[in-house]
C-alpha cells in the first residue's frame, strides 16, 4: 500500500473485523467479500456479508421494535434528542469516518471531509424538524372535529449506492428515524464501511434495540430480500434505472410504498451572453467531481454555437490540468473509478463514443499514476461534435466523461437537454434574467440551478422528473415520505343518527 496511506496521522483503521448490527447487537457476517482499495487495485479489507437468513432476522427486529418497541411510541423531543447524538457523535469521528469513505470509495479526502459535515447536518436538521407543526384541523360541522395527523409507516427498508455511501444513509435514515420508523438498511457491497462503522455508533449511543438495522452484501442476496419481505412497509433505493425497476417490481408483494431517486443525464446549457471562462469552471465542478460518480452529474454540455469552439478549447485545456490521483494524497483533485467493474464500464463508453464517430477532444483512456499502476484511474474525458442518438449522448456513464452538444437558438436548446429519458438536474447560464426564467421553466429536471451547479440544500427536496425516480426526498418531502396520513373524526355529542327508522318503539 502506498505510504500516503500509512502515514502516521491515519486516524481510520480498516484491518479490522467488520460487523453487520442486527437487533442491536453487532454480529459476524455469513460471509465476507474483499472490498479493493480503487487507488491501488489492492485489497483493503475484508467486509461481512449477510445472507438471506440475517436479512430475515433483521427484517424481523425492526418488525418487532416498530410494533412493540418504544421508539414509534416516544415524543418526538426525545428521538430529536438521539438524533442529535448521533450527529455529534459524526462530528466526533469525522475524521475518521472521512478516511474510512476515501480509502474505500477512492474519493480525495476534500470531499469525503464535505460529506460527512453534511451527514452530520441532515441528523440534525430532521431533529429540529420532527417537532415542528406538521397536522390539520379540519373546519366541519359541529359537533364534529376533524384533525389530519401524519404517523410512522413502519418498517423501512433502505438501500444506499457506493458513491456517497454515508450522506445517502444518512438521508434515508435520518426522516425515517425522526417520524417514528425503524429501518433496515443495506450499504452498497462496493464501499459499506463509513455505515458499518455508523452501526457502531449507533450502537454506542443506545438507540433501542431493532431500530436500526444494518445489513451489507450484493443485492439479490441482501436488497430484493428487503423488497419482497410482507414485514416491510416501504422501500427506499438510490441507485440504477435497472434495479430501480427491479426494486418497484418486487414492492408489489404487498404493496409497499416506494421511493427512488435514479439515474441522471443532466445537461447544463450555456448561451453566448455568458462569461466563457467562468461558465467553464463550473463545466469542470458539474461533471468531474467525484469523477463523473454523481447521479446529477452534468454530463451533458448543451453549448451556444457562437461560443461552442471556445468553451471546448478552454474547457479541454483546464481538463487537461487536473490533478488525477489517490484520494489520501495531497493536492488530489480527481480520485480513481469506485472498482473495476465500474472502470471496466466507463472505458467501454468512450470506446464506443469513439466506434459511433464523436470527436474525442482529450482524455478517452485509462490513466497510470505513479506508484499507484493499478488503480482505476481514467483522464478527464470531453466528447464534441455528438449526435443526439449516440449512447454516450443518451446512456448515464457515471464517470468523468462529458459530451458538448451544439445549438443555435434557444428552442433548440431547449429541446436538446429535455432530450433525454431522464430527469434528475438541469441547469442554465446566462446574464438575461429572463431569459433565465424562460429556460429553467421549461427543463423538464427536478433539480434546476441558474448560473451555477452542484448546490443543493438539505432543506430542498431533492428527486427527478421521468425515469430519474419517483417521490423526493430531503426537505419537509423526505420526512413527508416516510409517514402515512390519517384522517381522525371525533363527534363531541353521539346521538342516534336515525338513518334507518327505530321500529322496536
Amino acid at each position: 500500500m502506498a505510504q500516503t496511506l500509512e502515514a502516521p496521522q491515519m486516524k481510520a483503521n480498516v484491518d479490522r473485523q467488520w460487523q453487520l448490527f442486527i437487533d442491536g447487537e453487532m454480529v459476524a457476517g455469513a460471509g465476507t467479500r474483499d472490498l479493493i482499495d480503487p487507488a491501488t487495485g489492492k485489497v483493503l479489507c475484508k467486509a461481512p456479508e449477510a445472507d438471506k437468513t440475517q436479512v430475515e432476522k433483521a427484517i424481523k427486529a425492526a418488525r418487532k421494535a416498530f410494533d412493540h418497541g418504544p421508539w414509534p411510541r416516544m415524543s418526538a423531543l426525545e428521538r430529536a434528542s438521539m438524533l442529535n447524538k448521533l450527529a455529534d457523535a459524526i462530528d466526533a469521528n469525522a475524521d475518521e469516518l472521512a478516511e474510512l469513505e476515501t480509502l474505500n470509495g477512492g474519493k480525495p479526502l476534500r470531499e469525503t471531509q464535505y460529506d460527512i459535515a453534511d451527514s452530520a447536518y441532515v441528523f440534525r436538521y430532521y431533529a429540529g424538524l420532527v417537532n415542528k407543526p406538521s397536522g390539520q384541523s379540519i373546519e366541519v360541522p359541529a359537533p364534529s372535529v376533524t384533525t389530519v395527523v401524519r404517523e410512522p409507516i413502519g418498517v423501512c427498508g433502505q438501500i444506499v449506492p457506493w458513491n456517497y455511501p454515508l450522506l445517502m444513509a444518512a438521508w434515508k435514515l435520518a426522516p425515517a428515524l425522526a417520524a417514528g420508523n425503524t429501518c433496515v438498511l443495506k450499504p452498497s457491497e462496493f464501499t459499506p464501511l463509513t455505515v458499518l462503522r455508523l452501526a457502531e455508533i449507533i450502537k454506542e449511543i443506545g438507540f433501542p434495540e431493532g431500530v436500526v438495522n444494518i445489513v451489507a452484501g450484493a443485492g439479490p442476496a441482501v436488497g430484493q430480500p428487503i423488497a419482497e419481505s410482507l414485514l416491510v412497509d416501504k422501500i427506499a433505493f438510490t441507485g440504477s434505472v435497472k434495479t430501480g425497476k427491479l426494486i418497484a417490481q418486487s414492492a408489489l408483494t404487498n404493496l409497499k410504498k416506494v421511493t427512488l431517486e435514479l439515474g441522471g443525464k443532466s445537461p447544463m446549457v450555456v448561451f453566448d451572453d455568458f462569461d466563457v471562462d467562468v461558465a467553464v469552471d463550473y463545466a469542470l465542478f458539474a461533471i468531474y467531481c467525484n469523477a463523473g460518480q454523481v447521479c446529477s452529474a452534468g454530463s451533458r454540455m448543451v453549448v451556444d454555437a457562437k461560443i461552442y469552439d471556445s468553451f471546448i478549447k478552454k474547457m479541454a485545456q483546464r481538463a487537461e490540468q487536473i490533478v488525477v490521483g489517490p484520494g489520501m494524497q495531497d493536492g488530489t483533485e480527481m480520485g480513481p473509478l469506485v472498482s473495476k467493474s465500474q472502470y471496466d464500464r466507463v472505458l467501454e463508453y468512450i470506446a464506443r463514443g469513439k466506434k459511433e464517430g464523436a470527436r474525442l477532444v482529450t482524455g478517452g483512456e485509462a490513466l497510470k499514476v505513479e506508484g499507484h499502476e493499478n488503480g482505476y484511474y481514467i483522464k478527464p474525458t470531453i466528447f464534441a461534435d455528438v449526435k443526439r442518438d449516440m449512447a454516450i449522448v443518451q446512456e448515464e456513464i457515471f464517470g468523468p466523461v462529458v459530451v458538448v452538444q451544439k445549438f443555435e437558438s434557444e428552442e433548440e436548446a431547449i429541446e436538446l437537454a429535455n432530450d433525454s429519458v431522464y430527469g434528475l438536474a438541469a441547469a442554465v447560464f446566462t446574464n438575461d434574467i429572463t431569459r433565465a426564467h424562460r429556460v429553467v421553466k421549461a427543463l423538464r429536471a427536478g433539480i434546476t440551478w441558474v448560473n451555477a451547479y452542484h448546490n443543493t440544500y438539505t432543506e430542498c427536496p431533492w428527486g427527478g422528473y421521468k425515469q430519474s425516480g419517483w417521490g423526493r426526498e430531503l426537505g419537509t418531502f423526505g420526512l413527508e415520505a416516510y409517514t402515512e396520513v390519517k384522517q381522525i373524526n371525533i363527534n363531541l355529542d353521539p346521538q342516534p343518527v336515525g338513518w334507518f327508522e327505530n321500529r322496536n318503539n
